[in-house]
């Protein structure tokens, strides 16, 4: 963990630079992640992924066609060292790995004395940062969690001050001006999740913005909306890290494909 603190000065050295000019300024820096929750699914083929291709090399594929990716498994076991570097091995130097905080963290201690482990869970993901390859870190809430203030200010307290990370709360009583407040306070995304059960509101509250589209599937209007808001954050100055579901189908991979294409190339 003593890298982690060495690098919090070094990490927000890296994050792109707000103008304090005036409202028409913007960030030329700021940049757009998408991809999927996930990449390794032989049912991709072959719509996605070559009929031919081999499974070990999808992720090098993946990366040729999207540049970040939304890591699950971290929920419920801790990423290798040596896991770790072949992500880094196979993907270019611009893409982003987004890390999804261990249950542990979230549903078992409930953001509470969580200290000890989450040094655990951090130290992991080192190579990811010394590689500048980190992206925001992804805490999912569970749906009986009801809103308690104090606990997320002090959780949010230990983490290190140089880490992004966005929050998606799944009970309604989260989903008020006190929650956005304490977000704010942290400079901590509100995860901005789209189910078919329930829409979080699209709340700004960190110099980047974070986005998880849910539902099994999107029209070409709903698409098109979503990209319009992808440019008013980056016309603004933020990041953004947008991840389509994954499913046994590539559809959301094709959705992210299409949004990363019509951003880049208006």
């Amino acid at each position: 963990m003593a890298y982690y603190q060495r690098e919090a000065l070094a990490v927000r050295a890296r994050r792109p630079h707000h103008s304090r000019l005036g409202a028409g300024a913007t960030n030329l820096m700021a940049q757009l992640y998408v991809g999927t929750s996930g990449w390794a699914y032989p049912s991709w083929k072959p719509d996605f992924y070559p009929e031919k291709l081999a499974q070990k090399k999808f992720l090098s594929f993946y990366a040729s066609k999207l540049n970040a990716v939304e890591v699950n498994y971290t929920f419920r076991q801790l990423v290798k060292e040596t896991t770790v570097q072949n992500w880094i091995a196979e993907t270019p130097d611009h893409f982003r790995f987004t890390i999804k905080a261990h249950q542990v963290l979230t549903h078992i201690k409930r953001l509470k004395a969580t200290d000890e482990f989450l040094k655990r869970f951090l130290g992991t993901l080192e190579a990811l940062e010394r590689a500048k390859r980190l992206g925001p870190l992804l805490f999912q809430l569970p749906p009986n969690f009801k809103a308690d203030q104090a606990v997320l200010a002090e959780f949010l307290s230990s983490l290190p001050r140089g880490v992004r990370a966005a929050f998606e709360f799944r009970h309604d009583s989260w989903l008020t001006d006190a929650t956005w407040a304490t977000l704010r306070e942290r400079n901590i995304a509100l995860c901005v999740a789209e189910t078919e059960e329930r829409n979080t509101p699209d709340v700004v509250t960190a110099d980047y913005a974070y986005y998880r589209y849910r539902k099994p599937s999107y029209t070409a209007q709903e698409r098109k909306a979503m990209v319009a808001r992808i440019q008013e954050h980056l016309a603004a100055g933020r990041d953004v890290f947008a991840y389509f579901k994954h499913e046994e189908t590539p559809q959301g991979a094709l959705y992210a494909v299409e949004v990363f294409r019509e951003v880049s190339h208006p």
